[in-house]
């Protein structure tokens, strides 16, 4: 029997996707996916309604039909279930990410050579209006995160819930949306105290927010559900490890914790969306996205006991563990 010859699509793939991110960022710049909201459109009617060239929006549309991003039928595009929940007015809308991740991200990644030269980040400008582009793609990734979370995490049943050092309060939210009786108490650095009080105002007889930096906080109470969400790549090993043993000691017995971020696997086939994000964070300021097996031994030093793992839809993955 002949063997199959081997085959460059994924090396050309691979090599070529920076090409497809930038017709993604130009569709979603142009604003290509509401001017599909309403139905199908051929290149000339798109060209119309873009302001754009036809010939521009006939590479986009065939691009990105090719991704599986939109349809193509009869020379009409037309949005796919995923661009109507996310980019066509349907749902969470993500063109704020997409943006982040055109203007910030992407030339970010142009000195990737020197961090993979030296191990050493690269140099952020965050001036002007770029901090208000980056801190308004992290939360909208953020709140895709926490939404698939809560479409994964049954948070029933729970009565206290602490969110320990996070990021982003819609993760709690979600969670106090799905149970009208759960207690949420936030434990957040001090420069977030004002703005996550304001993200749960609707729920204010149900929340308490207090300010301390993560590594040395200390939460008071018996919390029955406990959130680390975003939080382990940020810190040193010592610090995840002081994290997570003040995390334990703020929980009862038996109590759950969901620990969410991007994990290096010892699967035999690695998560893509883990290994791309190492690179992210580390060429961006240097943090770390740690391996699961370490992660699992601080837990167990810590007093938890690992039980499952979600792997979230374009999203991280979740440590679950349990109060031993």
């Amino acid at each position: 029997m002949t063997p199959t010859p081997a085959a460059p699509d994924r090396i050309v793939e691979t090599a070529i996707g920076y090409m497809a991110a930038q017709q993604l960022f130009a569709a979603n710049r142009i604003g290509l996916f509401p001017a599909l909201a309403a139905g199908p459109l051929g290149p000339a009617e798109l060209a119309e309604r873009t302001g754009k060239p036809e010939n521009i929006v006939r590479i986009l549309g065939d691009a990105l039909a090719a991704r599986g991003l939109l349809s193509r039928v009869d020379g009409r595009y037309a949005l796919t279930p995923d661009t109507t929940e996310y980019l066509g007015g349907g749902g969470l809308d993500l063109a704020p990410f997409l943006t982040f991740l055109e203007t910030i991200s992407y030339p970010h990644w142009l000195q990737f050579a020197h961090t993979t030269d030296t191990g050493e980040p690269g140099e952020l400008d965050l001036g002007g209006d770029r901090w208000t582009t980056f801190l308004g793609g992290v939360m909208v990734y953020n709140a895709l995160h926490a939404r698939m979370l809560a479409r994964e995490f049954d948070f029933g049943g729970y009565k206290n819930l602490l969110d320990l050092g996070g990021l982003s309060a819609e993760f709690a939210l979600q969670a106090l949306h799905a149970n009208d009786v759960l207690r949420a108490t936030f434990v957040y650095d001090p420069r977030s105290v004002d703005s996550v009080t304001a993200a749960v105002a609707e729920f204010a007889g149900r929340t308490t927010v207090v300010g301390a930096p993560t590594p040395g906080a200390e939460p008071e109470g018996e919390f029955d559900l406990v959130m680390v969400n975003h939080v382990v790549h940020r810190f040193s090993v010592e610090e995840n490890r002081a994290i997570l043993r003040h995390a334990r000691a703020a929980a009862a017995p038996g109590a759950r914790l969901l620990l969410l971020d991007f994990f290096l696997d010892e699967d035999d086939s690695p998560r893509a969306l883990d290994a791309l994000h190492a690179g992210e964070y580390l060429v961006i300021d240097g943090t770390v996205v740690y391996p699961e097996r370490d992660v699992r031994g601080w837990l167990a030093g810590a007093g938890w006991r690992p039980v499952n793992r979600l792997t979230l839809p374009g999203s991280p993955r979740v440590l679950v563990a349990e109060a031993v």
